[in-house]
């Protein structure tokens, strides 16, 4: 209920808006602690949460990210929740199409409820879904109407849905998502799944290579976060710079930030995109050539406009619709 106190991953190390940021609702009618990454090797330290999770006495934890390039360990979620009577959330938006592959540690083991997008990694319509591994009555004590029994968890999901936030039910998205989900049964899509985060380690080497800082060292998953501070430009600055040069990243805090999330020190680069289009580790090498190039000349307009005609080519040998051009 409003004012009630939860535990998540604090924005600026790569946590989302909605797990307690104080411009969301979540950080506006409750009580959101953030927890933080090491500092020294910017992955998750069980040990510092289990020891907030210890001090706060959260009624809730959130696990999952927008900017967390590395595997998450629920059954260690699990039993900080276990030792302070918490319940436990996954935010899985953004790993779920690796995830439905076995690519990734499954939330679905350990947490009581798990969330997600349909357009991340699932490649599907924009949209979102609502997962429990099992039924039980919900640990808040919360009644039918009638107040004779203890409602299920799905019983309260689904009054939370509709009519708590919902109006009616978009047809066309849940028939998208029916598409998204029968394309994820496929063999293909593990072999996608698995392209994904080979793509995602070749780019994460190669710009490593190229002296880009790579937070937490290299990637787990499909993402990863850069810290440009070495290189004597902000996010902000990168991002615009990239987007003439016809790659698309976003601005992004990295870990213990010292500038503004509307300026920023990184950006967050994934490779899902391409990896539809049937980009392999190669072309992640060339690609890795054009941030850098880009990164390196994010003042010379006509150097980024050549980029951008590097960029075309390169897309061109790989349509997103190849039985259409003929």
């Amino acid at each position: 209920k409003p004012g009630d106190k939860f535990l998540g991953l604090s924005l600026a190390h790569g946590g989302h808006l909605t797990h307690g940021s104080p411009v969301n609702f979540s950080g506006q009618l409750y009580q959101a602690v953030g927890y933080i990454l090491n500092k020294e090797t910017k992955t998750l330290d069980y040990n510092l949460i289990e020891d907030l999770a210890k001090k706060e006495k959260p009624k809730l934890i959130i696990t999952g990210a927008s900017a967390y390039p590395r595997e998450w360990d629920y059954a260690k979620f699990r039993q900080i929740a276990d030792s302070v009577g918490a319940f436990l959330v996954c935010d899985m938006a953004h790993p779920a199409g690796l995830i439905a592959k076995g690519l990734l540690n499954n939330p679905l083991k350990y947490c009581d409820v798990v969330t997600s997008t349909t357009h991340k990694t699932l490649r599907g319509p924009r949209g979102g879904i609502i997962l429990m591994s099992k039924d039980k009555e919900n640990p808040f004590g919360i009644k039918t109407p009638k107040g004779d029994r203890v409602k299920m968890m799905s019983e309260l999901l689904d009054s939370e849905v509709m009519p708590g936030i919902q109006g009616g039910p978009l047809m066309h998205i849940i028939m998208a998502k029916a598409v998204a989900f029968g394309e994820a049964l496929q063999d293909s899509f593990k072999d996608y799944a698995e392209q994904v985060i080979k793509n995602a380690k070749a780019l994460s080497s190669k710009l490593n290579e190229y002296n880009f800082d790579i937070i937490s060292g290299g990637t787990d998953n499909h993402l990863l976060l850069i810290d440009l501070s070495n290189k004597n430009i902000t996010g902000k600055q990168a991002e615009n710079s990239l987007e003439k040069a016809g790659i698309t990243v976003n601005k992004n805090m990295v870990p213990f930030d010292q500038r503004s999330p509307f300026v920023t020190s990184g950006i967050r680069v994934g490779t899902p995109a391409v990896t539809t289009r049937g980009m392999k580790e190669n072309e992640m090498q060339m690609i890795a050539g054009f941030i850098n190039d880009a990164i390196n000349n994010f003042e010379d307009e006509s150097k980024l406009q050549k980029i951008m005609e590097d960029v075309k080519q390169l897309c061109l040998g790989f349509p997103l619709y190849a039985e259409l051009n003929g």
